[in-house]
């Protein structure tokens, strides 16, 4: 009898927890709790055991080089083309997961919450696996601690074993109906975790949402591995609609029961959530960074760039990076969305990109950027390497400031060292290597009629990109 398998749900656009979080780096990417790990490695180092991990194609790379630093290797990363929700993703997994193993049991997670009890958690999943063994599928209840209006909530019916079979799911309820909800004992909020045995997952979706089914088994049937990665196909992964597990699967189908657990959950939905979650000072502020509070209270604080100089300030967020400050009421917070909303209406880069950006041989951070220059950071990790690769309309001069670095430029190969330099003229032929066991980081001063990331033609690339 094998052991429930981790899926990991890593989508998300990147908008309650913006400017620190990004279309391109949303939260489960972000080490946001104060510790060493990112969400999504705290995640798969919940059970400890090689996961199945579901993400975009712009996040493949980071995923994959987050996982190998909480030393584990993925079962499987499988790429969507386009978000469609979490029923498709539970399906695309659930089928490959079947292949394998006809009895297999997938403890489904999303990747962007917090876990602060893990062995309350585990004692969990370990008292819901004989009622997943005998066919039903398991949602993990959260005790609620207040009227939240911004969760689901479940009632519980007749006890099953270690929980209660569902009676009802409640898509987000108005104050009132919380309260009650709250005061009755018998609801719990959805933390949507669920331990799903992939043969009952499976039947049920072929029974309330076969389309779903089917688009899955032809997006896997014509997809290709690519590298560590396999790739959903585009064309019929695209063409399903975008449905939640909730709403296609639990809501509807008479196999559902919860298992009530209290294990510090959050699902870290807001700057005011991640704020409860976080040691605050004498003074109820919560101060990450670069920062200075004087005579305030109760806030958020926080400095990824520049220094924040905070006087006087009561119940606030105020978070800056090196491209973008927000500073919103905590009451109000839930209005970063459409902060976001309006950035990107207006094709605004910070909606959705920082200067850093994540590249599967390291990243790049952009320092300066005028109409004919751009400079940046460049960090390439040991043993890798960028692709081979010409310019058309820009020349580029580094120096390299940590590190060894491998040169190809024009036909030559050389080696340059901590304060050397060259000079790559436009249209030349180059590539750029770490040899060391060390990172290597160069400036990188971009000088032309246009600086854009779409000028690089690739000649050779270890990514397939």
């Amino acid at each position: 009898m094998t052991a429930p398998v981790p899926v990991i749900l890593s989508g998300g656009a990147g908008t309650r927890l913006w400017p620190l979080s990004r279309e391109l780096m949303p939260k489960q990417l972000l080490r946001l709790a104060g510790g060493d790990q990112t969400l999504l490695q705290e995640t798969a180092l919940r059970l400890g055991t090689p996961p199945v991990v579901v993400c975009n194609h712009e996040h493949r790379f980071i995923v994959a080089e987050q996982l190998r630093e909480a030393g584990l290797e993925a079962r499987a990363v499988l790429i969507e083309p386009v978000g469609r929700n979490t029923a498709p993703a539970a399906a695309a997994a659930a089928l490959v997961l079947a292949e394998q193993d006809p009895d297999a049991l997938l403890l489904l997670m999303p990747s962007d919450h917090l876990v602060r009890d893990v062995a309350a958690f585990r004692a969990a999943v370990a008292a819901a696996e004989p009622l997943a063994r005998d066919g039903w599928m398991v949602t993990f209840g959260i005790r609620p601690t207040e009227p939240n209006t911004g969760y689901g909530y479940i009632r519980a019916g007749r006890p099953l074993g270690a929980g209660f079979v569902v009676e009802r799911f409640v898509e987000k309820p108005d104050l009132a109906t919380a309260e009650g909800f709250v005061a009755s004992g018998d609801y719990s909020w959805n933390a949507g975790i669920f331990l799903l045995p992939a043969r009952t997952f499976l039947a049920e979706l072929e029974r309330f949402d076969p389309a779903i089914l089917a688009g899955c088994r032809a997006a896997l049937a014509a997809g290709h591995s690519d590298l560590f990665f396999f790739r959903l196909d585009p064309e019929a992964f695209g063409a399903l609609a975008g449905r939640s597990i909730d709403h296609a699967v639990m809501e509807p189908s008479d196999r559902v029961a919860v298992v009530p657990v209290e294990m510090g959950w959050s699902d870290v939905g807001s700057w005011s959530a991640l704020a409860r979650e976080s040691v605050a000072d004498e003074a109820g502020n919560v101060v990450r960074g670069d920062v200075l509070a004087l005579d305030s209270e109760n806030c958020y604080l926080r400095g990824e760039g520049p220094l924040v100089a905070a006087v006087g300030l009561r119940d606030l967020v105020v978070v800056a990076t090196d491209d973008a400050v927000l500073v919103a009421d905590k009451a109000a917070d839930q209005q970063v969305k459409a902060v976001v909303e309006r950035l990107k209406a207006a094709g605004r880069d910070e909606a959705t990109r920082g200067r850093r950006g994540w590249r599967p041989w390291g990243w790049f951070q952009s320092i300066d950027r005028g109409e004919r220059h751009q400079v940046k950071l460049i960090h390439v990790e040991p043993g890798a390497k960028l692709s081979l690769q010409k310019h058309w309309h820009r020349s580029e001069h580094w120096v390299v400031v940590r590190g060894v670095a491998q040169v190809h430029c024009d036909g030559r190969d050389f080696v340059l060292r901590v304060n050397e330099s060259t000079f790559i003229p436009a249209g030349t032929v180059h590539r750029l290597e770490n040899p060391g066991r060390l990172p290597l980081e160069l400036i990188e001063v971009q000088s032309g009629d246009y600086v854009g990331e779409d000028d690089i033609v690739r000649i050779e690339d270890d990514y397939g990109r």
